[in-house]
């Protein structure tokens, strides 16, 4: 069965700005999915911003392997709810990959814990990608490093947790570094960040970067069962201890009674 794929984009440049929908005229969101709709391996279908639900109710959600993000003008846009049930699906089991501008998203500053922040400068300049890690299953088939020859630079230092794994390092033109590919685990969930993606470049038409996109959904995929409701923490009684035990000593709670959270 291949990987069931949602690439969610936020659909706001591409219908404000005409430099923007010239070069993605069917949306970055679609542009990504058609990339990676090119792998026998994967299905991928796409949501965006203005949908109900922003496209991404609950079921669509549980039966969602790998999800993409992109954001960058309407972060502030998007409920509280949304953020906390994809949260609840990565802590289950569900691979989140956020793009570009999306560090600035709430779901990957939820995920992350902590502020996201970073350098940055809309130059166009030349971006060259170098692999850090050559047999990482994200960089199969590329080569040491590759170039884009138009984007917006990032800058050390970046406000993110240390990673598992540093993927990719960019170099800009004007001098600055920045780590462009990193992952982690959040409960049973792979989360990969992948820095290129500016809209008003066509990056995303790059072969490079498709290859890399997937990749990551490849890895980022988790094979076994979603992991249900991976938030409770359950009052365990007494009597289910595997040791025999004995209560002793004033409680706080009464058994069964749900903890405070």
């Amino acid at each position: 069965m291949s990987i069931r794929t949602v690439v969610w984009g936020e659909n706001v440049h591409e219908q404000k700005n005409k430099v923007v929908a010239d070069i993605y005229p069917t949306g970055m969101h679609q542009c990504i999915a058609d990339a990676l709709n090119t792998d026998e391996g994967i299905t991928a279908t796409t949501a965006t911003l203005q949908e109900p639900e922003h496209g991404l109710p609950l079921e669509r959600l549980q039966e969602t392997d790998v999800l993409l993000w992109w954001g960058h003008a309407a972060h502030g846009d998007v409920t509280d709810e949304i953020v906390e049930r994809v949260a609840e699906q990565v802590h289950a089991g569900m691979g989140l990959i956020v793009l570009h501008s999306g560090h600035f998203a709430k779901i990957f500053k939820r995920l992350m814990g902590t502020p996201c922040n970073l350098t940055w400068r809309e130059a166009g300049e030349r971006e060259r990608l170098w692999l850090t890690s050559r047999n990482h299953p994200i960089a199969a088939g590329l080569p040491d490093h590759f170039e884009l020859e138009n984007e917006e630079m990032y800058g050390e230092p970046f406000g993110i947790p240390e990673p598992m794994e540093t993927v990719f390092v960019s170099w800009f033109q004007g001098g600055e570094v920045f780590r462009s590919g990193v992952t982690y685990k959040r409960g049973a969930g792979n989360v990969f960040y992948f820095r290129p993606g500016h809209e008003t470049y066509p990056t995303y038409h790059d072969a490079n970067v498709q290859t890399v996109l997937r990749n990551a959904v490849k890895w980022a995929y988790n094979p076994a069962k979603r992991i249900e409701k991976p938030n409770d923490a359950p009052n365990v009684p007494v009597e289910t201890a595997l040791e025999p035990i004995e209560e002793r000593g004033p409680k706080l709670h009464q058994a069964g009674e749900e903890g405070y959270k």
